[in-house]
């Protein structure tokens, strides 16, 4: 029985797993290379959650903020952590983060061919509000979704992973 992982912040040389981790998670169109993984992960705006469970990486999440919005850069659960309620728990955990350092709304892109995402994002309260042609290449157009966020104030998320 896979036990439920731990949520916690990013920690220098984080970005080493995260890459391989985004390699298994990705086909190479829609991967970062190592040194975009680390820019991201440790940019001065950047909200970085990972997922850990018995010393592996899990998931992870980065959203960068920008005017009063929150980014959705990444979001990379591993294969055997799928269906789980781990991607769930890692959008809430950095949309509450998000929220607390004054954004009042996230914004993402999902690529057009996958479903799987554009269901899961859908289902979690992201509105679609356009198309980015060619976001990820030629003919590959991205959707474009948005949410609002609770004002300051709101309830922490609990990170034990009791109801996952």
């Amino acid at each position: 029985m896979l036990i439920s992982p731990e949520l916690r912040e990013y920690r220098v040389d984080d970005w080493k797993a995260m890459w391989a981790l985004d390699v298994l998670c990705f086909e190479p169109v829609f991967r970062f290379s190592r040194r975009a993984m680390r820019e991201f992960a440790e940019a001065a705006d950047a909200l970085t959650v990972l997922a850990e469970a018995e010393g592996e990486l899990a998931g992870f999440c980065i959203v960068h903020l920008s005017e009063r919005m929150g980014y959705v850069v990444t979001l990379d659960v591993a294969e055997a952590w799928r269906r789980r309620g781990l991607a769930q728990r890692l959008m809430a955990e950095v949309e509450r983060q998000a929220s607390n350092a004054g954004a009042v709304g996230m914004e993402l892109h999902a690529f057009t061919g996958n479903a799987g995402a554009i269901r899961f994002y859908e289902r979690i309260g992201y509105e679609r509000v356009g198309t980015a042609e060619n976001f990820y290449g030629p003919g590959l157009d991205a959707l474009i979704y948005r949410k609002p966020l609770p004002s300051l104030g709101s309830e922490p998320i609990s990170c034990s992973g009791v109801n996952d």
